[in-house]
């Protein structure tokens, strides 16, 4: 019976174990899980959402508080036109992050940075040619492309020396839009060198519209493995969605999947940023609890637990700290949920916005509980413990699972 270990992710001459932890943020994928998934020769991603925000914690920079005190003046005006990042500030927080975690790299793995082209940051093209090329300044192993179509992003970097050096890839959830990117690209001749397929069970954002459980990943991962065929093109695809044990990952590893991205399962480790409290939410998490809503300012669905304390809640925009969805024009789909709701309710102390919510805020204070569509199942993975609440893992015991199970077997810790 064939297992995960049986199977190597191959770029060139360097082989790896085919398992990616996915980039989840804001620093829910740490470094010290990112590192984990690499000292034991898979990959590991780290996310560059709310950059400055992570350096802060991590580095004890002071950038969101010196933006702040820079837009003080505008807390109470609805327009956001004014409010911009100081690109350096963000470039110096990149460079920290990926950085260190570069240089406490050990092991013969990779880490990748997930960077969502969605965090417009009211200057969508300035901001992230800063954010990849300072990744890349930085020494990252790879860039993975995702929430949105990333039409532009190879040419914002098509200068840079390790342009052709970096592994690039992108997360689609469609041939189509594997279509659409290589076609975009192809003048640049630069081919990505994965392409990590995203099925509709997903956690957090996903590339589909409502309608999602029409689709299934294996579906998806045959039609754009026929299109690659077709043009004679050779990028492995990488499986993600709903992988939850071994067995599932080598199902994909067997009908030609180069690698798997998995993350649902370690929301719950002990490397995981998620606090703790957080956590065992997701473990109690029943199959009815886990839903797909359009809250979030992105225009994607969101797939989260019901009682995600951001759903409803009707905070002030604080895009004088954060604002990293504020579009090209400072606008944000919250701000207007949020003056629509303040109009309606004037003399109201408190107010709920049920169709929107500031993603930056709760995503920031992990109040945002997006999670993959068998998050119900982690209960099943560890033990309950005397006081009625589950034990957490380690990445090493969720890592070698997958690498070592079959028969779709999990193993519990001692």
């Amino acid at each position: 019976m064939k297992r995960v270990d049986d199977f190597r992710l191959k770029f060139g001459k360097k082989e790896l174990v085919p398992i990616i932890v996915g980039g989840m943020g804001v620093d829910i994928s740490t470094a010290a899980l990112a590192l984990e998934a690499a000292r034991l020769g898979g990959i590991g991603h780290i996310s560059d959402a709310m950059i400055n925000e992570v350096s802060d914690r991590r580095f004890d920079t002071s950038f969101v508080k010196d933006k702040t005190r820079l837009y003080k003046y505008n807390i109470n005006n609805s327009d956001k036109t004014d409010i911009h990042f100081d690109l350096g500030h963000v470039a110096e927080a990149t460079k920290l992050h990926v950085g260190n975690t570069m240089q406490a790299k050990r092991g013969d793995g990779e880490i990748w940075v997930n960077c969502m082209e969605k965090l417009t940051m009211n200057a969508p093209r300035e901001t992230l040619r800063v954010r990849l090329v300072s990744a890349l300044d930085a020494g990252i192993d790879g860039i993975t492309l995702s929430a949105g179509l990333h039409l532009g992003s190879f040419g914002l970097i098509e200068d840079h020396p390790r342009f052709r050096d970096a592994k690039l890839g992108i997360i689609v959830s469609s041939v189509r839009a594997l279509q659409i990117f290589l076609r975009k690209n192809a003048k640049l001749n630069r081919l990505p060198d994965y392409v990590v397929v995203e099925g509709p069970l997903a956690g957090g954002h996903l590339g589909f519209g409502m309608d999602w459980a029409k689709y299934d990943l294996a579906t998806i991962m045959a039609e754009i493995a026929q299109y690659l065929k077709t043009e004679q093109l050779d990028i492995p695809l990488i499986a993600a969605g709903g992988i939850f044990t071994g067995s599932d990952a080598v199902s994909f590893l067997d009908n030609g999947a180069a690698a798997v991205q998995v993350a649902t399962r370690f929301t719950v480790a002990n490397e995981c940023g998620l606090p703790a409290k957080v956590q065992q939410e997701y473990f109690k998490a029943s199959e009815e609890d886990i839903i797909v809503n359009t809250i979030s300012p992105t225009g994607y669905p969101m797939r989260m637990l019901k009682n995600t304390p951001a759903i409803g809640s009707g905070i002030r925009p604080n895009c004088e700290s954060y604002g990293y969805l504020l579009d090209g024009n400072g606008n944000c789909a919250y701000i207007t949920a949020y003056n629509r709701e303040v109009e309606a309710h004037p003399n109201a102390k408190t107010i709920a916005v049920m169709d929107k919510t500031c993603l930056c805020t709760h995503m920031r204070n992990y109040n945002c509980w997006t999670c993959g569509h068998y998050t119900y199942r982690l209960k099943d993975t560890t033990r309950r413990l005397p006081d009625g609440s589950y034990q957490r893992l380690s990445a090493e015991h969720i890592f070698r699972d997958y690498q070592y199970s079959v028969d779709n077997k999990i193993a519990l810790p001692e």
